[in-house]
């Protein structure tokens, strides 16, 4: 994150409304004793300024720290979640889990973080604008991002994985096996993660000249529909692929749904590799091939960030990345 400002005080806000501290005081605190005008002109103010009241001296309470998600919960957010709660009870903190879209995040959302009395937030898979950004850098409330969906082009502390490397040996994997119509399904075309894993699908693509043929790169959300979706429109093309890595296990899923549909046989006619190594890759018919992301780790790991980060201490890098591994299950077999 940038360096913060510094927080705006009760005698910044009062020096802007041209009223006294105690003024200000008491509209914090809910006096009547304060006209209207002046009331509503001091809560402009201190929305403005982005005032956020300190933390009471001697207070004490459970260390909380905030783990956000835009969408809802599946299996990658629980991994995720059980590796934050175990962090959290491992350092004796409490660990908060919401939902909260990147357009629910408005002016007052920084405030009302810390007023709750968070000491730090875990953002997964979101999307953040730099004014968002801005307000948690006034607000001096540290944040850690898993697997970032966009960033600003400013300094954020994020945890990830080696997606490109992933998306390499998933199709290092397809290509070893004798498949040269491979195609790519993933999440939102901006997003880093999905950039890194179609880079690496490429790149293992072009190592041994296989052209990528038009169509078959296709792109959702990570959810099990947009694989159903993609995969048809996959499976429909005139020269229809023989294999297909999925940047994640939900649209690995769908694709195999989308294959069923179509009386094609996993892996005798389809070969099919995923991405994260979820709980739902295991219990796939066939059992899913796919590479493992450590997501408990990353949740982890990010619980340990933030806290570092809250108590003040330097940290070494602002980006970490974690190793994947492939995972060879039932879901591939040789090409035809």
């Amino acid at each position: 994150m940038p360096d913060s400002p510094r927080r705006a005080t009760l005698a910044t806000v009062a020096a802007s409304a041209g009223v006294s501290v105690a003024t200000v005081s008491k509209v914090l605190n809910g006096r009547s004793d304060v006209a209207p005008a002046t009331r509503s002109l001091v809560q402009s103010l201190l929305q403005r300024h982005d005032y956020v009241a300190p933390s009471p001296r001697g207070a004490v309470g459970l260390t909380t720290v905030e783990v956000q998600f835009d969408t809802g919960f599946n299996a990658y957010s629980t991994e995720i979640i059980q590796g934050a709660v175990e962090a959290g009870a491992e350092a004796g903190v409490g660990v908060v889990v919401s939902i909260r879209k990147s357009a629910d995040r408005t002016a007052g959302w920084a405030r009302d973080l810390i007023s709750a009395g968070r000491r730090a937030l875990i953002a997964v898979t979101s999307e953040l604008t730099a004014r968002q950004l801005a307000a948690l850098s006034r607000a001096r409330l540290p944040l850690v991002v898993i697997d970032p969906l966009n960033l600003p082009r400013t300094r954020v502390t994020s945890i990830g994985s080696t997606n490109f490397a992933g998306g390499l040996a998933a199709t290092q994997h397809l290509l070893s096996l004798g498949h040269r119509r491979i195609a790519y399904i993933g999440g939102p075309a901006t997003a880093d993660c999905n950039q890194a894993r179609l880079h690496g699908y490429r790149a293992a693509m072009e190592a041994v000249g296989v052209p990528v043929p038009d169509g078959y790169v296709q792109t959702g959300q990570f959810r099990y529909q947009d694989g159903v979706l993609g995969g048809a429109a996959l499976l429909d093309l005139p020269g229809a692929p023989t294999a297909i890595f999925a940047g994640c296990d939900e649209m690995a899923l769908g694709v195999m749904e989308a294959a069923r549909a179509r009386g094609l046989r996993i892996p005798d006619d389809l070969s099919i590799v995923g991405f994260d190594d979820t709980q739902i890759a295991k219990m796939a018919s066939p059992p899913l091939t796919t590479v493992r992301q450590p997501l408990r780790e990353m949740g982890r790991v990010a619980l340990r960030t933030a806290l570092r980060l809250a108590a003040g201490e330097q940290i070494d890098s602002h980006h970490v990345e974690l190793a994947t591994e492939l995972v060879v299950r039932g879901s591939t077999a040789q090409g035809r």
